[in-house]
C-alpha cells in the first residue's frame, strides 16, 4: 500500500536542517497551491543539482566542472591556501573580498563524539594537494569552536614537518560589538590576538 503522498512529502522535507514537521508542512501545502511549474522547476532543480554536482578534484569544494573556477583561476595566487570547513565557510571568506589565493575544503571538523575523526575529512587530500609545492602558506579558517579548534591543532601538528607557514585567522570582538556584551572566552581570544596599532 502506497504512503499518503502529502505525509511522504512533509516527512522528507523535514529531514532538512532547520526543518521541523510544522515548518515542512506550510512547506508543502506552499508547493500544492503553488502553479504546478513551480514544484516541477523545484524537482528539476533538485534532481539536476544531485546529478551534475561534484567535488572538485582539487580543493573538494561543489561544482559542476572536474576542477571548479577558483582553482582554474590564474589570478588566484597558488601560494596562499585557506582551509575551510565547509563551502558555505568558503563562500563567506569569499564575501569578504580581502583572500586571493586558493581553498581547500574539508567538508567538517573533527568531532569525536561525532564519530568524526580525520578519514571522514577532505584531510588526505589536503596533504596530497600540499606535495607539488606551490603552497607557502596555509590559513586555517575553521570555525572558533571546539570542534574548529581541535582540526585547527591537528592540522598544525600534521602540516608542522613541512616546513611551510601556518597561520589561523584571527578571532576577537566582531565589528559593531560591544565589550560589556562580549562572553568571557571572545574577549580573551581578542586580547590575546591584539596587534601593533
Amino acid at each position: 500500500m502506497n504512503a499518503d503522498p502529502i505525509a511522504r512529502l512533509v516527512a522528507e522535507l523535514a529531514k532538512l536542517p532547520g526543518i521541523g514537521e510544522k515548518s515542512a508542512q506550510r512547506l508543502a501545502f506552499h508547493l500544492l497551491d503553488a502553479p504546478r511549474e513551480t514544484a516541477l522547476a523545484l524537482s528539476d532543480a533538485i534532481r539536476e543539482v544531485t546529478d551534475k554536482v561534484k567535488l572538485c578534484s582539487q580543493c573538494c569544494t561543489l561544482t559542476e566542472r572536474e576542477v571548479c573556477a577558483t582553482c582554474s583561476d590564474p589570478r588566484r595566487d597558488p601560494k596562499l591556501l585557506c582551509v575551510v570547513e565547509s563551502v558555505p565557510d568558503q563562500l563567506a571568506v569569499e564575501r569578504s573580498r580581502e583572500f586571493r589565493g586558493r581553498y581547500h575544503v574539508l567538508h567538517g571538523a573533527l568531532s569525536p563524539l561525532s564519530g568524526v575523526g580525520p578519514d571522514q575529512l577532505r584531510i588526505k587530500e589536503l596533504v596530497r594537494r600540499l606535495q607539488d609545492g606551490q603552497v607557502e602558506e596555509v590559513i586555517v579558517a575553521t570555525n572558533p569552536d571546539v570542534e574548529g579548534d581541535a582540526t585547527a591543532l591537528y592540522l598544525l601538528r600534521l602540516l608542522k614537518p613541512t616546513g611551510l607557514r601556518l597561520t589561523r585567522i584571527a578571532q576577537g570582538m566582531p565589528m559593531g560589538g560591544e565589550l560589556e556584551y562580549a562572553d568571557p572566552a571572545t574577549l580573551a581570544r581578542a586580547l590575546s590576538g591584539r596587534r601593533e596599532l
